[in-house]
């Protein structure tokens, strides 16, 4: 018996995370906010590269290990399943569209920076319903997490706290758009 890199995206992905987190936690602590954090609206230059790098590389940093954990718990645990489903490239494509949404829409909507891979873990949840989707069928599991997973989101919209909200609402919306127009591999 050997082990097996069984989702070369999903994993991939989680130890750039855990190495970046570790390089921020040691050796360069200014990493995390320098390359891998998105500005808020009014921080945000679009003149300046290096922004529009952190549109799509924020969802590999973490601010600590709870939250890489808590984000990476649902990605290890969905994204494989998604990977067999939809194929590596595929997956590796809707992450890239999710991170660039969520950010481009934070760095011109929100005041607040925006870090971490909970977009991605919305989007995977919500694409996840999709896993047995038929044309010209809603699954009901994907009214049922949306109405979950999605109304959480909203009502705790409304209170104070570090959580981007947005990030989640809008990452659902992109898993649920990759569900119904990107069909699983066969």
């Amino acid at each position: 018996m050997h082990i097996k890199y069984n989702a070369p995206t999903v994993l991939t992905y989680a130890f750039t995370s855990a190495l970046v987190l570790i390089l921020s936690q040691t050796l360069l602590p200014s990493l995390t906010t320098s390359l891998f954090m998105v500005p808020g609206k009014h921080q945000f230059n679009p003149r300046d590269i290096v922004n529009w790098v952190r549109i799509f590389t924020h969802v590999i940093g973490h601010a600590n290990w709870t939250h890489l954990i808590s984000n990476f718990s649902f990605i290890l645990l969905i994204g494989p399943i998604l990977e067999e489903t939809y194929g590596s490239l595929s997956l590796f494509f809707m992450i890239a569209v999710t991170a660039f949404v969520t950010g481009i829409l934070n760095a011109f909507l929100l005041p607040t920076a925006l870090l971490g891979a909970s977009g991605v873990v919305f989007m995977m949840i919500l694409l996840a319903s999709f896993t047995n989707f038929r044309q010209g069928e809603i699954p009901l599991t994907f009214i049922l997490v949306l109405t979950l997973y999605l109304g959480r989101e909203i009502f705790n919209s409304f209170t104070s706290n570090n959580i981007s909200e947005f990030a989640h609402i809008v990452g659902g919306f992109c898993g649920s758009l990759f569900g119904f127009f990107r069909p699983a591999k066969r």
